[in-house]
């Protein structure tokens, strides 16, 4: 797996056209893009089959939350795209996510991926909802019910990425959105120019956990999610070569 196949660029935004202008200019350089409910919402599932049949990969992030038949029902939709990872909450419990995984056996290709703990939520919006104790220990326990209903790996911030590779072992994905840049030109303004001005590496786009893609890899990330600091970067093309030096250590 190499620094290409790595970084997912999260096409977060509110029609088709801006997307389409993203992936033109990314070219070969990306090979993964995340299409999340807003784009989902706003262009259609046939996006989804449009990027599949240019040679990306498509993490589709439904964050499923609802009773197991329509789960399973929503995931072999996705699998049908051509979708290669779709997302489950965790929270929903181990009916849910087994619903999920079962449903996913009919498509090869399609890895279910478990929701921890939404990178915006800190410890007080835990405790709004009922659930006591750090994000840390919510994350973790939630990540070993995905892992005992099969699921192919989690969801979860870079701040959790260490606790969870030593938790749950070296197989499982953990994937990581809420991630920024650093390195050269990464505290550049977005409508800065030039190579040195590439990134805008800062911007936490309502995440509360965050970290680095260098340091989500260097924990034990096996894919991190990058979004504002690609696609409103001056230079998204030097911007993803950044996150990508990361993924090569």
């Amino acid at each position: 797996m190499d620094g290409r196949d790595r970084v997912i660029v999260a096409l977060d935004f509110d029609d088709r056209r801006d997307a389409r202008a993203l992936v033109a200019r990314l070219g070969d350089a990306c090979g993964s893009y995340k299409i999340g409910l807003e784009l989902l919402t706003a262009a259609g599932p046939d996006l989804v089959e449009e990027l599949v049949g240019q040679g990306h990969e498509v993490f589709l992030d439904l964050k499923l939350f609802e009773i197991p038949n329509s789960v399973a029902g929503a995931v072999r939709a996705a699998g049908a795209l051509g979708a290669s990872m779709v997302t489950v909450h965790a929270m929903g419990g181990t009916g849910i996510v087994a619903a999920a995984v079962e449903a996913a056996r009919e498509f090869p290709r399609l890895r279910v991926l478990a929701l921890t703990v939404v990178t915006s939520m800190t410890a007080s919006d835990l405790a709004d909802v009922g659930i006591g104790g750090t994000p840390d220990e919510q994350v973790l326990r939630l990540a070993r019910l995905a892992a005992g209903a099969g699921c192919d790996g989690v969801i979860a911030s870079p701040r959790e990425v260490g606790l969870l590779r030593a938790g749950l072992g070296p197989d499982p994905l953990i994937v990581t959105p809420g991630v920024t840049l650093q390195g050269r030109g990464a505290g550049a303004a977005v409508a800065g120019g030039g190579a040195g001005a590439a990134v805008a590496g800062g911007a936490a786009g309502g995440h509360s956990r965050t970290g680095t893609a260098q340091e989500a890899f260097a924990a034990g990330a096996s894919h991190v999610v990058v979004g504002r600091s690609i696609t409103r970067a001056a230079d998204p093309v030097a911007a993803l070569a950044l996150a990508r030096a990361g993924a090569a250590g």
